[in-house]
């Protein structure tokens, strides 16, 4: 079972982080989370279709390792069609995800891409991708051509890193192989970031693969790999950081495994009755925002009243950007074969 599995030893109390660093993703996490509870109540509402999936649960990892660890607007994220969260800690307004998601033209994809094909070039975000694995080998491509800017043109600015987020279920797919093969070989600047959170749909992990410690298959290409308590945002935080130094340092790419959960359905058409209440409410009182409230108040890096106050905050933001998604304009028709082929500036 999966509460069986030994969490890492690797936590918050074994790394200190200052008020400042805290606070940022203590906001991280709160924006993630409002902005996915109003997406239920907007899906249900109708205010949007089509499939949505949902972060609840897993927003230590997208805040640790983006919001934490890397250069926003400068490094690349690669995401899965779970990618709300992670476009808002790349830096995409919360304004533009919401019009995305309601199908408008001044979201983040022009209205054409909706839940699951988030994309911003502006933030470095890669996309979303509806199918399993399919962003892994478009990671490595953003990773190689910082590489070879770096090493073959001599741009000594081209020092980005690329992460690339997937599910446990994507372990299993032939791209991971192939792509972490050529990364090892190549010493790509990329963190493969394995979200486990127990669950492909509605396959459990531990039925679906010879070795349940993703991060061990690291060893078969020679890459450093490591699992983190991915409900833990400071542990994520300090994985994070060390990989992303050895991959600007020319060291090549690490994999992270990521042990978190999700806490609603696979999508929100998912009644999500294959998950047994016991297993549902062992990862609900582990809870990542609560987790990181109260280490900020036991350290006395935070108030209970500070964080109420970014709580009221980012609840203003998360309406505010409703209010946008709806007051905007739908796609043109007339532009409906646009931004199938690249345009000139």
């Amino acid at each position: 079972m999966v509460q069986e599995r030994t969490l890492p030893k690797i936590n918050s109390e074994y790394t200190q982080i200052t008020k400042e660093e805290g606070l940022r993703l203590y906001e991280d996490m709160v924006l993630g989370r409002t902005f996915e509870d109003k997406c239920a109540e907007m899906y249900y509402r109708g205010k949007m279709f089509g499939f949505v999936h949902l972060y609840n649960g897993q927003e230590a990892v997208s805040s640790g390792i983006i919001a934490g660890a890397m250069r926003r607007g400068e490094d690349y994220v690669s995401s899965t069609y779970r990618d709300h969260v992670h476009a808002l800690s790349a830096g995409v307004p919360a304004s533009e995800v919401m019009a995305e998601l309601f199908g408008k033209a001044t979201g983040c994809s022009k209205g054409r891409g909706g839940s699951m094909h988030m994309f911003s070039a502006e933030h470095r975000l890669l996309g979303g991708y509806a199918f399993v694995a399919e962003g892994i080998p478009v990671a490595a491509g953003a990773a190689f051509q910082s590489k070879y800017r770096r090493e073959v043109l001599g741009d000594r600015n081209a020092d980005q890193v690329t992460a690339c987020f997937f599910g446990d279920g994507a372990a299993n797919n032939g791209q991971f192989f192939e792509t972490l093969n050529m990364a090892a070989l190549w010493k790509l600047p990329i963190l493969f970031v394995v979200e486990n959170n127990k669950w492909a749909i509605g396959m459990a992990h531990d039925r679906a693969t010879s070795d349940p410690h993703i991060y061990k298959k690291a060893a078969a290409f020679n890459m450093a790999g490591v699992e983190v308590d991915g409900m833990d945002v400071i542990a994520v935080q300090a994985v994070a950081k060390e990989a992303v130094a050895r991959a600007r340092a020319g060291e090549g790419p690490t994999l992270i495994e990521a042990l978190t959960y999700r806490f609603r359905g696979h999508s929100l058409a998912d009644p999500d009755e294959l998950r047994s209440k016991e297993e549902k409410e062992f990862w609900f009182a582990r809870d990542p925002i609560k987790k990181l409230a109260a280490y900020l108040n036991e350290q006395n890096l935070a108030s209970a009243e500070e964080l109420k106050a970014i709580d009221r905050k980012i609840q203003e933001t998360v309406e505010d950007a409703v209010k946008f998604a709806e007051a905007s304009l739908e796609p043109n028709p007339s532009e409906l074969y646009r931004f199938i082929f690249a345009e000139d500036d």
